[in-house]
């Protein structure tokens, strides 16, 4: 994927200790496919916009929790999938990094909930149930294209 704006690619070492390898704008942000290490352990593997996580992208943590999908201009925001570090994972729909639209929650022992969550989240709250298989699916698809993207 050829992202327009980028200007260079290399690595950058910050005071702080965050470590950037991946391409730059002109103006020396963060701007294409590259990847972040944030001292405490958290791992952004994807793409940015002007320094912010925007497209497809892969955000681990160090407690074991991790995001695959989309994002908008620094926030889960879109399709995608997110665990948490005790194996509850939610698939669905995303706004504002929170669980904001159609969605299923599992989790660890593989049940849903009962009643089964599955439905409408909005600010991360359960509303309403509903089939959302389709939304899931792609949920699923844009998680594994973000976890197996290829530059």
């Amino acid at each position: 994927m050829d992202v327009q704006g980028t200007a260079h690619s290399g690595g950058f070492r910050y005071e702080n200790g965050m470590v950037y390898v991946g391409t730059w704008n002109t103006e020396g942000q963060k701007h294409g496919y590259g990847h972040l290490l944030i001292p405490q352990g958290t791992r952004y593997d994807g793409f940015f916009h002007e320094n912010l996580f925007t497209g497809l992208g892969l955000l681990t943590f160090p407690d074991g929790a991790k995001y695959e999908g989309e994002f908008l201009d620094g926030w889960y925001h879109g399709y995608g999938v997110f665990w948490r570090a005790d194996g509850m994972r939610y698939e669905g729909q995303f706004r504002g990094g929170k669980m904001w639209g159609l969605g299923v929650v599992t989790f660890s022992d593989g049940s849903n909930g009962f009643p089964k969550y599955e439905g409408f989240f909005e600010n991360c709250k359960f509303l309403k149930k509903c089939d959302c298989a389709e939304v899931v699916q792609k949920a699923q698809k844009v998680a594994f294209m973000a976890r197996n993207y290829q530059k």
